[in-house]
C-alpha cells in the first residue's frame, strides 16, 4: 500500500493544489514517524485504510472518512487528554476555504475516536471500528500491540500505568458492544473480548 499516493489522490480530488499536497504529506509523515510513536504511526494508518478499502462501498462519505483516518492521530502525546480534539482542529485548519469536503463530519469523526461510542452517523461508526480492529487480532499480534502501547506510555511507572490501562480495557467490556457496526460485531466482537480479558489478567 502506497500511503503517499492514496493521500495525494485524496487531497487532489477534494481540491488541494500540488504544492499544498506535497507540504501536507511531509508534515503528516513527520508527525506519524516520531520516535515516541510505537503504535500510533504510519503502520496503524495502513491497517485502518485496509478496513476502509474493504468497506468503502458501505460509506456515504468515503472522502471525509479517509481524510479523518489520515488525521485522527496527527497530534498524539501519551500525557495529554485532548489529542483527538487537537487533531480534529488541525485537520480543519489545513483545509482550503472552498474545499469539497464536509468539515463538520471530519471534525466529529476524529473526535469520536477518543471515546469509541456508538454514533448516530453510520460513517463515524465505521471509522471507530477501523480504529479498534486491532483488538481482535490473533493473540501474538495483539500482544505486540499492547507492548507498543506500553512503550508509548513509558513515562509512567507500572504502579500508575497498569491500573489505568486495566480501567480503560474494562470500559470496553462494560459496553454492550465494542464494535459499532453489525459486520464488525459478527466478525470480531468475541475475539476482542477474549483478548482484552487476557490482557487485564496480565495487568493484575
Amino acid at each position: 500500500m502506497n500511503l503517499e499516493k492514496m493521500y495525494s489522490e485524496l487531497l487532489y480530488t477534494i481540491g488541494f493544489s500540488e504544492d499544498e499536497i506535497q507540504k501536507n504529506w511531509e508534515d503528516l509523515e513527520k508527525a506519524y514517524s516520531k520516535k515516541s510513536r510505537h503504535y500510533h504511526n504510519l503502520t496503524h494508518l495502513k491497517e485502518m485504510i485496509k478496513g476502509f478499502e474493504t468497506y468503502r462501498d458501505k460509506l456515504q462519505n468515503p472522502n471525509e472518512i479517509l481524510f479523518s483516518i489520515f488525521y485522527h492521530d496527527f497530534v498524539y502525546s501519551a500525557s495529554k487528554k485532548d489529542n483527538e480534539l487537537k487533531s480534529a482542529e488541525f485537520a480543519l485548519a489545513i483545509l482550503p476555504e472552498n474545499i469539497n469536503l464536509n468539515k463538520q463530519l471530519v471534525f466529529d469523526a476524529i473526535c469520536a475516536t477518543q471515546q469509541h461510542q456508538y454514533n448516530s452517523i453510520e460513517d463515524i461508526n465505521w471509522l471507530i471500528d477501523f480504529d479498534l480492529k486491532i483488538l481482535a487480532k490473533d493473540w501474538d499480534d495483539y500482544k505486540i500491540y499492547f507492548e507498543q502501547i506500553r512503550k508509548e506510555y513509558r513515562i509512567y511507572p507500572d504502579f500508575l500505568y497498569k491500573p489505568g490501562r486495566a480501567k480503560a480495557l474494562k470500559h470496553f467490556l462494560e459496553n454492550e458492544f465494542i464494535f459499532q457496526t453489525d459486520e464488525f460485531r459478527n466478525l470480531y466482537e468475541g475475539k476482542a473480548r477474549i483478548n482484552i480479558e487476557k490482557e487485564i489478567e496480565l495487568l493484575n
